[in-house]
């Protein structure tokens, strides 16, 4: 799987009404059919979009419906995520069809699983998440095991945090910008940051980074953290330049990336990037400031087996600080093989 994702902001649409869910069936199935889903394909989306926002009526009262183009093999695939702060629910019981708490017929969740190709869910006593990926029937693609739950101050159009990822065969390069505070001339300094990257993805991090350095000058600046994984090695190499935060998450322990000080564009003394060998089958997440930095996915038990793009937007849910753009990347580093 050879593929570039640029930055991009998630698209939220609030549910707390009924009226809400055609609304949001239509925005749905229009941006469905502007990825050239067909009919049939495009009504699946529809059909997940209003069971979902069913769902968090019935069962939350309000939330939010997440939306995300991805993407595909041939052409590109919709994400859905349903996210609230209900009282959650036995996923194993809604999954059977015919059972409702509600007294309806029971038939959402089950209904989702079979109409997406990607299904997960994670609901405790604090709310849940549920994401379904979608793509055309004739499209044959691998999940990508890969969530990112990108937000801007305000719903402003632009967004000073910026990411983007490749992947090349076994090797993935990651990287989020945080440009100094938020608004157009914070994206401008991310968006020149990630032009470079973009050119160069697996370049040799320091050197990268000298590149972006250059780039960057005449623009506020910003926060920088690459990390570069390549499979067949099994070894994660870091390098971060002021507050984007990074963790590495295996079953049994959660450990910080180290970063440097300093600002990119600006002023940083020449750093050394970090390596972290035996990196295969954790959970690497990168954040900007916008997210606090004291969460711990095992205060979620089971979370951390769920579905990255899940664990993303469950971080942001319960620890997005409110005042700053807020991004978060989670990338499973599976095996060469995987």
């Amino acid at each position: 799987m050879d593929l570039t994702l640029r930055s991009s902001l998630t698209q939220v649409l609030s549910i707390d009404d009924s009226s809400q869910i055609g609304y949001a069936r239509r925005i749905a199935q229009t941006l469905a059919e502007r990825c050239g889903f067909d009919a049939t394909d495009a009504g699946r989306v529809a059909l997940i979009v209003t069971e979902l926002a069913s769902n968090i009526l019935k069962h939350a009262q309000r939330g939010e419906l997440h939306l995300r183009v991805l993407p595909g093999g041939q052409q590109a695939g919709i994400e859905i995520l349903a996210v609230d702060r209900g009282p959650g629910f036995d996923l194993h019981l809604c999954m059977t069809d015919g059972f409702s708490s509600q007294g309806t017929q029971g038939i959402g969740l089950g209904a989702i699983f079979r109409q997406a190709q990607v299904f997960d869910v994670h609901s405790d006593d604090r709310g849940s998440v549920v994401l379904a990926r979608c793509y055309s029937r004739t499209d044959k693609v691998q999940d990508l095991r890969f969530g990112v739950s990108q937000h801007s101050l305000r719903d402003d159009p632009a967004c000073g945090d910026v990411w983007g990822l490749t992947i090349a065969g076994s090797r993935i390069s990651a990287l989020m910008i945080d440009g100094l505070g938020h608004g157009e001339e914070a994206e401008a300094a991310g968006l020149a940051g990630a032009a470079v990257f973009h050119q160069q993805p697996f370049a040799s991090p320091p050197v990268l980074l000298d590149d972006m350095h250059v780039a960057m000058r005449g623009t506020r600046g910003g926060a920088v953290a690459i990390s570069q994984f390549d499979a067949s090695e099994g070894r994660l190499q870091f390098l971060g330049i002021g507050n984007i935060g990074a963790s590495l998450i295996d079953v049994e322990k959660s450990r910080g990336l180290t970063s440097h000080p300093g600002i990119v564009g600006l002023q940083y003394r020449k750093p050394l990037a970090f390596d972290y060998p035996q990196s295969t089958g954790q959970l690497l997440v990168l954040y900007s400031d916008g997210l606090q930095s004291r969460w711990s996915l095992g205060d979620y038990p089971g979370l951390r087996y769920r579905h990255p793009a899940v664990i993303a937007a469950l971080l942001h849910r319960d620890f997005c600080r409110g005042r700053d753009d807020v991004t978060v990347m989670t990338i499973a580093l599976e095996s060469a093989h995987a």
